[in-house]
């Protein structure tokens, strides 16, 4: 199977508790591109290094399965996706909703 050669990885912050009258979370605080190294990380998923992130991506799915931001593992309170496309490839919709599976939690 040929997986891609690389992806954007967006980090969004996630309250612990939903507050009602603040805005849902739309906005990356930190992004990067990722490309294929060609190694299987201990997750068993192809890893992905650039920009000062790590991450092992489930390519059937376009789930971070395991990421380190800076050599340190994910904050709590931060969730890792997949962006739609990588900038500069397709330009994407500003503040658009995402319904794909490419979300991971904080728990990788």
């Amino acid at each position: 199977m040929s997986h891609p050669q690389s992806y954007e990885i967006l980090l969004f912050p996630e309250p612990e508790e939903p507050v009602p009258e603040a805005p849902a979370p739309g906005t990356a605080i930190r992004s990067a591109v990722v490309a294929a190294t060609g190694d299987t990380g201990a997750s068993g998923y192809p890893r992905y290094t650039g920009n000062g992130m790590e991450a092992d991506i489930d390519p059937a799915s376009h789930t971070v399965e395991a990421l380190l931001v800076d050599g340190a593992e994910l904050d709590v309170g931060l969730t890792a996706r997949i962006a739609d496309r990588i900038r500069g490839t397709e330009q994407r919709e500003a503040g658009a909703e995402r319904t794909d599976p490419g979300q991971a939690g904080t728990d990788s």
